[in-house]
């Protein structure tokens, strides 16, 4: 008998690896005795949920069912480069959905060349395709009836890099279980196939081509208004979070016309911004990357049929012109979203007092030691005060040791490759975005992030990603960037509820906390994340002058 069932397993595809024991010859448990011990379902009619263009069917881990590069828009290759998203082809059937859906197109070369980096931030990334509009789901009920917040997560990489899942503590499982919530991330274009304004050359055709990125968003926040009631879902209730390029794309997205009715709150860590590229700079830069393809204005067209990785490299070698012949500050510039006035605002965001953004609450973080460059570098963590100011004149010239004393005068006690760190990734940027958005109706709320793990000797510091999964009470999960354990678990806890509370409601505060008050441009109030939370009031503010 048992040879008779070994040939008809080889013979349907199985072979001899597919053989296993029964429970009886191997002493383990029947599936229903252990079935209160699995975790992992997975099957014909386990995990399937509509959508508006066929069924999905993923699979139900620790409670939570989970769906995996889930379509909301068509392929963006060929005639779709560089056009608005289009609505993705209805299916017959069901589609599974257990897989991450394709980076948007990038360059992967030498991702992986840092081993520190791959260690840490242990990245990951799929299949690299023009096919990339997909997003994942989690959730712990399918089609109950029950409105749950959403949260759709927008990954970090600036605007030229990553994708939804690139590290572990974006992962959705764990906070969708405990707070009863609806966790969405997604995939969009990115870098010049995302923001190449074609307009100045193209004509109306290419009107939107500035922005098809962010309208990418857009189209992926219309799937969770039409769909997210399927997954038990509130699309009344929809917060929008990332994380450094992430939070500039929360910022700008919460700004778009388009935006109003399906975004209600925001959440931008460790990035913001508050103003696109000027239109007259992008079609510039789109007329140069026409004349590095050696093509004239009537061959625009062209542009799409070009393989994705040859077009980056064009589309670079206009940038390194544009950046020689006109050079802009800080990070401004580049392939980045575009204020043509349709759909992304000319001016500052959030300036005009009673426009849609007006009634969205906006919470902020930053980390204490955002770019800090002594992990791996022993020997300028022990680098002495004049070592140190002379590193800092790469980023602040020969400001250095003016910036360098205000900090240290800010921060009395600290070590001065501390000094330097907490200089490098200053909170401008987040205050000024906070000012912005205190004057209108809204709340904002502003929070720094100074909890340190102990790795690398302590030279990790607070560093730029390290608190995402603090947020998600991911820190088991991303250990490499916590070293997993109670200590971040605790913390994890209570900056978890307090996101969770910000979803439901607009305001963060828990009772696991001090009490958070709104922010303020006069006083500054900030929520400081460490073993022991506290409120401060502005406390960098007088070092922050000498970055003026």
């Amino acid at each position: 008998m048992r040879n008779n069932r070994r040939d008809f397993l080889q013979k349907v595809g199985l072979g001899t690896a597919g053989l296993a024991a029964s429970p009886a010859e191997s002493g383990e448990k029947s599936i229903s005795e252990a079935d209160d011990e699995q975790y992992l379902h997975i099957g014909d009619d386990i995990a399937v949920a509509d959508t508006a263009y066929g069924k999905i069917r993923g699979y139900q881990l620790n409670g939570v069912y989970t769906f995996l590069g889930v379509p909301y828009g068509a392929d963006t290759s060929g005639k779709n480069r560089f056009m608005p998203p289009q609505k993705p082809a209805k299916w017959e059937g069901i589609k599974d959905t257990i897989w991450w859906g394709n980076t948007a197109p990038q360059i992967m070369d030498n991702r992986y060349a840092n081993v520190h980096y791959s260690f840490a931030d242990h990245w990951n990334y799929d299949d690299v395709s023009e096919d990339c509009l997909k997003l994942n789901v989690w959730t712990t009920g399918i089609a109950d009836g029950k409105k749950r917040p959403v949260l759709v997560w927008l990954h970090g990489g600036g605007f030229t890099n990553g994708n939804g899942i690139e590290q572990d503590g974006y992962h959705g499982e764990n906070l969708a279980k405990k707070g009863e919530i609806v966790f969405v991330s997604i995939n969009h274009r990115l870098g010049p196939i995302g923001f190449t304004d074609l307009s100045g050359v193209g004509g109306e055709k290419y009107a939107s081509s500035g922005n098809v990125s962010q309208l990418d968003i857009l189209a992926s926040l219309e799937w969770v208004r039409d769909n997210i009631h399927n997954f038990g879902g509130d699309p009344a209730n929809v917060t929008i979070m990332g994380q450094s390029g992430g939070g500039a794309k929360v910022t700008c997205t919460m700004s778009m016309p388009g935006a109003k009715g399906l975004v209600h709150k925001g959440v931008a860590l460790s990035g913001s911004m508050l103003v696109a590229n000027d239109q007259e700079y992008s079609r510039k830069l789109g007329q140069y990357v026409v004349e590095a393809a050696g093509l004239s204005p009537s061959e625009v067209d062209k542009l799409q049929d070009i393989p994705w990785r040859e077009y980056i490299d064009i589309a670079n070698k206009a940038l390194d012109r544009m950046r020689k012949e006109f050079p802009q500050p800080g990070f401004r510039g580049g392939f980045g979203p575009v204020a043509d006035g349709v759909h992304v605002p000319k001016g500052e965001f959030f300036s005009n007092l009673t426009d849609h953004t007006a009634e969205m609450p906006l919470m902020i973080c930053t980390t204490f030691h955002e770019w800090g460059a002594t992990r791996t570098n022993p020997k300028l963590d022990n680098a002495g005060e004049a070592e140190i100011i002379e590193a800092m004149k790469q980023r602040f010239g020969e400001k250095a040791g003016e910036v360098y004393r205000a900090y240290a005068a800010n921060f009395p006690g600290k070590k001065p490759a501390e000094i330097m760190t907490l200089a490098a990734s200053n909170r401008a940027s987040a205050v000024a975005c906070g000012n912005a958005k205190a004057k209108q109706k809204a709340p904002v709320y502003m929070a720094w992030f100074g909890w340190e793990p102990n790795l690398y000797n302590g030279r990790m510091r607070a560093f730029h990603c390290i608190d995402i999964c603090f947020w998600f009470a991911n820190t088991d999960r991303m250990y490499t960037h916590t070293g997993g354990g109670k200590r971040s678990r605790v913390l994890a806890e209570k900056m978890s509820d307090s996101l969770l509370s910000f979803m439901r409601s607009g305001n963060p505060n828990v009772g696991n906390l001090p009490s958070w008050p709104e922010f303020t441009a006069e006083k500054g109030e900030v929520m400081v994340f460490n073993d022991v939370s506290e409120i401060q009031n502005d406390p960098d503010r007088e070092a922050r002058k000498a970055l003026s």
